[in-house]
């Protein structure tokens, strides 16, 4: 039986589409129990009624056009209980409800089982037979299994209304809704255009090579003008990214170098097979090998590489293709989005991103959140039906809207253009303080990460950097990036926010974040290897980083250093000594650099319950409220099955933060916010009203975190903590401060969403 189902469960989750897997689905079921009848029922959520979408032995004409009200007949009863309901003669039930038109007469037996997603009823699978029997325990867990596989297909299908496509045969230029998950926050309103790859390597035949030597010459003349059209991209891009960011480059062309898969390719060629068959199987070998990967950085590298081989086969197909035409706000579709494709397209074209691949790791998304373009990752899109139709990019909930009614497209741009007057209105504040109305001063800064951010910010009036992801030069490369290298990234940092402090973050990698040349694989990465435990265990990296810090702060002098993931003062007490050491060694060789200040990230509970004692040894707290929040409510944000559940309303994050801030309070330490929460106007007061010094945050919520800061006391803002502390349910929290925000004036600051 689990061949069965396993074989059951591979067909349907390969089917061409929601008909062909749930036709697929009742004629498989229905052979492997030997029923008679195999049904399935969905949900309409918007009629309330469940539709007869596939049948294997009631009439064919009754599927698509049979239904049943969510209180109907034995299916109703089956979604109304939410559990299976098996019965040896389905027309003694008081629940039983003929329908003539599906031809069920003659069947006694029925077993039906809530197909569930979540928590909700999505329809319900049922099997009958002739005879008066009740089906065994045996089967009915068969049918709970496979109803449990269903789900996921029918909740797919859900999420990009194709159910409701299916049942009322939709036209295809109907609304619909496309869940995923944010790449890039924002909102953008456009036409979308497929970006396809030139050339499709799955095509591609084997044959041997007539001549060898000519084909080797063939690629490797295809070879020139790839490393040509990357470097011509990488000039083009110039003026756009920083060096860091240039790096991608550069690993491009070492990936097309001898050593690396051009020279695979030319031994594949060598054994006898044509240069376009060689270089679809080595693209293929190192495709699969980066997808098999448990990392999800690593995984992301698979679409680099298969980027670069269809490059190549291009060139090697055809010189001659044409240019493709982009309107004026232009949201990009594709199963997967390279950097290189994204730069070929005019920026002041592009409105927003949309694609099935991808995550806020990929060099995509942290391309687009530099160049600040609404970016939504929606497994469920439709690619080819979507092109050239009209598309919202809702980059604040994660989710795509194709074909808007008049009314929500509207909405939309209204949150468009009032986010632009907002912003537009808020300038002037640019060179004004963070300064409640009773005189409490908050230093206002920013995260950063890549070379992009330096103007952002500055054109903000950031008053230094609070967060500095060293890590970000380490992941777009494809080695570890050499002391001279990191001096040049940070010196840049530091000079360009001097004499403002820049607050730089130790190597932080593990968890959500790794290497491709530095892989960490394991099971539980979030509670795993990662922060200061890789660095304290390879002091070799951790002390070139510290002196590359230490020795770009030379005549500056507005270095601070943060230590990532910490979770004991031994870990702090460990990191301190290097840094010293460190210091010493660079001082010693001619360097004169003051030792400078260093904190803790405050992200896991144990950092909670040692905040005191970790404010003994340090010169600062950081609070990285992301994590935090995650550890705290064991929720994974990007777990779109339990998001709902991550807020930073929660009773428990309030109460941990008072408690942070009380600690360093009591050693004479200042706390500093680096996460979400010091971007949102609504917690950002909380956050000040606890004691909270410096707020720092991505670029575009500096002026609204400063606005809202310089509209309120800070003797009201204690009065509503005191408030909320008392409470205990988060949304209920979180209604309570918009309101009051409401009645302060601040309603514009608090980013309103439309919600479809």
């Amino acid at each position: 039986m689990l061949d069965t189902l396993r074989r059951i469960v591979q067909e349907v989750n390969s089917a061409a589409d929601l008909k062909d897997a749930l036709e697929l689905m009742t004629r498989r079921v229905r052979d492997a129990m030997g029923t008679e009848v195999c049904s399935i029922y969905l949900l309409d959520a918007q009629e309330q009624r469940y539709v007869l979408m596939a049948s294997e032995g009631l009439k064919r004409e009754a599927v698509g056009c049979v239904s049943l009200g969510a209180t109907e007949g034995l299916v109703g009863l089956v979604g109304m209980r939410e559990e299976p309901v098996n019965l040896e003669d389905a027309f003694s039930h008081p629940k039983f409800l003929y329908l003539a038109e599906t031809g069920e007469d003659p069947f006694h037996a029925f077993l039906g089982v809530p197909v569930m997603n979540q928590g909700k009823v999505l329809g319900v699978l049922v099997v009958q037979q002739r005879d008066n029997r009740r089906f065994d325990q045996s089967e009915e867990a068969f049918l709970v299994t496979l109803s449990a596989q269903l789900s996921a297909v029918v909740a797919h299908a859900r999420a990009n209304g194709s159910i409701e496509a299916l049942a009322r045969k939709a036209a295809p230029n109907s609304t619909a809704i496309y869940e995923g998950l944010v790449g890039a926050s924002g909102a953008a309103i456009g036409t979308a255009v497929l970006l396809f790859p030139p050339a499709d390597l799955a095509a591609v035949p084997d044959r041997e090579a007539e001549d060898i030597e000519a084909e080797v010459a063939l690629l490797e003349s295809a070879l020139v003008r790839v490393r040509a059209d990357v470097r011509a991209l990488s000039e083009r891009a110039r003026g756009r990214l920083g060096d860091a960011e240039q790096e991608l480059f550069e690993v491009y062309l070492r990936m097309l170098d001898k050593h690396a898969l051009a020279g695979e390719i030319v031994a594949s060629i060598r054994e006898g097979h044509w240069a376009q068959g060689a270089l679809r199987t080595v693209i293929d070998t190192h495709v699969r090998a980066f997808e098999m990967m448990d990392d999800d950085y690593l995984r992301e590298r698979a679409a680099d590489v298969r980027d670069l081989g269809r490059r190549v086969l291009a060139e090697l197909q055809s010189r001659n293709r044409r240019p493709q035409a982009f309107p004026d706000n232009a949201i990009l579709m594709g199963e997967e989005i390279t950097p290189t494709m994204l730069l070929e397209v005019p920026q002041s074209r592009v409105a927003g991103i949309a694609t099935i691949q991808g995550s806020r790791n990929s060099h995509m998304a942290i391309l687009a959140r530099a160049m600040g373009i609404p970016t939504v990752v929606a497994p469920s899109l439709p690619l080819k039906q979507l092109d050239g139709r009209e598309l919202i990019v809702d980059g604040f909930r994660g989710r795509v809207i194709a074909n808007p009614p008049a009314e929500l497209r509207h909405q939309f741009q209204v949150i468009i253009d009032e986010e632009r007057t907002l912003m537009a209105g808020l300038e002037k504040l640019r060179e004004l303080p963070a300064e409640t109305r009773d005189g409490q001063r908050i230093a206002l800064q920013v995260n950063t990460g890549l070379f992009t951010d330096i103007s952002r910010s500055l054109q903000r009036g950031a008053e230094g950097v609070g967060l500095y992801r060293t890590e970000i030069p380490f992941m777009i490369r494809d080695r570890f990036p050499s002391e001279e290298e990191q001096q040049r990234i940070y010196r840049e940092q530091l000079q360009s926010f001097a004499p403002h402090p820049v607050t730089m973050r130790t190597l932080d990698v593990g968890g959500d974040k790794a290497l491709p040349y530095f892989p960490i694989v394991e099971d539980n990465p979030f509670l795993g290897w990662r922060g200061i435990r890789v660095t304290l265990d390879h002091p070799e990296i951790f002390t070139t980083q510290l002196r590359a810090m230490l020795r770009a702060s030379e005549g500056l002098d507005n270095l601070r250093i943060l230590l990532p993931m910490v979770s004991s003062v031994f870990e702090v007490e460990e990191a301190q000594q290097l840094i010293h050491r460190a210091w010493l060694e660079v001082c010693e060789e001619g360097a004169d650099i003051l030792l400078p200040p260093v904190g803790a990230m405050i992200e896991v509970p144990a950092a909670v319950y040692q905040a005191r004692a970790l404010a003994q040894r340090v010169d600062f707290l950081s609070v990285g409220t992301n994590d935090l929040t995650q550890y705290l409510l064991a929720v994974d944000r990007n777990n779109r099955r339990v998001a709902d559940l991550y807020n930073f309303y929660h009773p428990a994050v309030l109460h941990a933060l008072a408690q942070i801030v009380a600690a360093a309070a009591a050693e004479g330490k200042p706390v500093s916010v680096c996460g979400e929460m010091a971007g949102d106007p609504g917690t950002a007061l909380l956050l000040v009203a606890m004691g909270v010094e410096v707020l720092s945050m991505n670029a575009p919520n500096l002026l609204k975190v400063k606005a809202a800061i310089r509209n309120v006391a800070r003797s009201d803002l204690e009065q509503l903590l005191a408030e909320v502390l008392q409470m205990d349910n988060g949304e209920v929290i979180e209604a309570y401060v918009a309101l009051q925000l409401e009645r302060a004036g601040l309603e514009e600051l608090l980013g309103k969403r439309v919600v479809a």
